[in-house]
């Protein structure tokens, strides 16, 4: 490794020292200061290289709070953070659903994230020092991570078609991105609706790159209805103002569905419940996410029965899960080196399209690079054989940090660090990309 990576690494390791919590790791010094999804799932995978049992405890700590029905919710709060952050465990009122967190368990939120969790305790494994202990690990882990995929198929699978919806833009993982503007600009919302609430995100960050309060008075509507309908997703799917058939979401479903049967067959258990999931949602997302004419997967906005016709770089993710054929794939890629999606000598990936009209550099997922997205963009080009392109893309990963810092996202015209810094996603998958680069030379010399 160069001197140039191996400082990269070194800074990336003391990011996610500074944000352990003694049983997990929050994303930020002071925005996120509980526990995320699938921020856990990454850092995880981030940890795996240097750290086995840090990798572990994530994966752990984050389980303590699934529900009862196999829900694994987007926070699990830290109680003494709890008073200055919103939305709260009093917001949620998750105790209104009977599958909600029990009394001896941590306090959580009522939304998911995308399911990466199979997918980074597969990654754990496969980089363990002890094999041995990797192994008890998934034991451990297999019957909760069944659960949680047996609860997206039984319960958001509305169509039977493989595809899983959300009901909320922050179980995308994308909060403000274009693509829920329509969607959202239907919900007629007022101030007297809504439960009082006071936005703490902007005392952190730059109000111009965060969500506008219009948008945010609209997450609030959606979480007020769905604890008032105590989570219960029958009741929720008859007239919810916000089901999408998510691209990223689904892409990412497949792909833990894969591993999940991989680490079935390494335990010696049944692995074709998974394998027959993961072929459903794929099949799903080619005959009603895939758009031909544009060349790029795009989500399904099932309450209004159409699609939603905005690209942005979620909509190549299906690379990662092996989902196109190659004949798409390379489609796929023609959009992808259009200059009006990535431009001219910019950074890569923008989170949006250039050519749409709500493009912003600036403001979060309307346009900023994401270190995740390119993370998943790098493997789904080795995919397809696309190793040129791979590497390109790999290094423009690192060269951001490298010359703005580890920030949450970066501006895709200057590469500017933006949102919160010392971002404990981007150093975990920084180290991964450097990592694992390391690992492929040293297998290789010894050949």
């Amino acid at each position: 490794m160069k001197n140039q990576d191996m400082a990269l690494a070194e800074q990336a390791k003391g990011i996610l020292h500074q944000n352990w919590l003694g049983t997990a790791t929050k994303p930020a010094p002071k925005l996120y200061p509980h526990q995320w999804s699938w921020d856990s799932a990454f850092i995880a995978m981030g940890y795996a290289h240097y750290d086995q049992a840090k990798a572990m405890q994530e994966l752990r700590s984050l389980f303590r709070g699934q529900w009862s029905n196999g829900f694994l919710p987007h926070i699990v709060f830290r109680q003494r953070e709890v008073k200055d952050y919103f939305p709260g465990p009093d917001y949620w009122q998750t105790e209104r659903s009977p599958e909600g967190p029990k009394p001896h368990q941590a306090a959580t939120s009522g939304i998911i994230q995308p399911p990466v969790h199979a997918t980074a305790a597969w990654h754990i494994y496969r980089h363990a020092s002890d094999k041995k202990v990797a192994k008890h690990f998934l034991a451990e882990l297999f019957p909760r991570l069944k659960a949680w995929h047996w609860y997206l198929y039984r319960e958001r699978d509305i169509d039977n078609n493989g595809l899983v919806y959300i009901r909320h833009p922050w179980e995308s993982g994308q909060d403000n991105s274009p693509m829920w503007d329509a969607v959202l600009n239907r919900i007629q919302v007022t101030r007297e609706m809504l439960p009082p609430y006071r936005r703490v995100d902007l005392n952190e960050i730059d109000g111009s790159h965060r969500p506008s309060d219009r948008d945010y008075d609209r997450y609030v509507y959606l979480m007020v209805q769905a604890r008032e309908n105590k989570y219960a997703e029958n009741h929720i799917q008859k007239n919810f103002p916000f089901l999408i058939q998510d691209v990223l979401f689904n892409a990412l479903l497949v792909k833990a569905n894969r591993d999940l049967a991989a680490i079935a067959e390494l335990l010696g258990q049944d692995a074709q419940p998974f394998q027959t999931w993961a072929n459903k949602t794929a099949q799903g997302m080619n005959s009603q996410l895939w758009n031909a004419e544009k060349r790029i997967y795009q989500s399904y906005d099932r309450a209004s029965q159409q699609p939603i016709p905005i690209s942005v770089a979620a909509g190549f993710s299906p690379l990662y899960a092996d989902v196109p054929t190659h004949a798409q794939a390379i489609q796929m890629l023609k959009t992808f080196y259009d200059s009006n999606f990535c431009g001219s000598g910019s950074w890569t990936v923008p989170s949006c399209s250039r050519q749409e009209a709500m493009f912003d550099p600036s403001r979060y997922w309307r346009g900023p690079v994401w270190i995740n997205l390119n993370w998943l963009l790098i493997q789904g080009f080795e995919n397809y054989g696309c190793y040129h392109e791979a590497e390109q893309l790999r290094q423009n990963s690192l060269e951001l940090p490298r010359r703005s810092g580890f920030y949450e996202y970066f501006n895709p015209d200057t590469g500017a660090g933006l949102g919160s810094a010392n971002f404990s996603w981007t150093a975990s998958l920084v180290l991964d990309l450097l990592l694992k680069e390391q690992a492929a030379d040293q297998a290789h010399s010894n050949l």
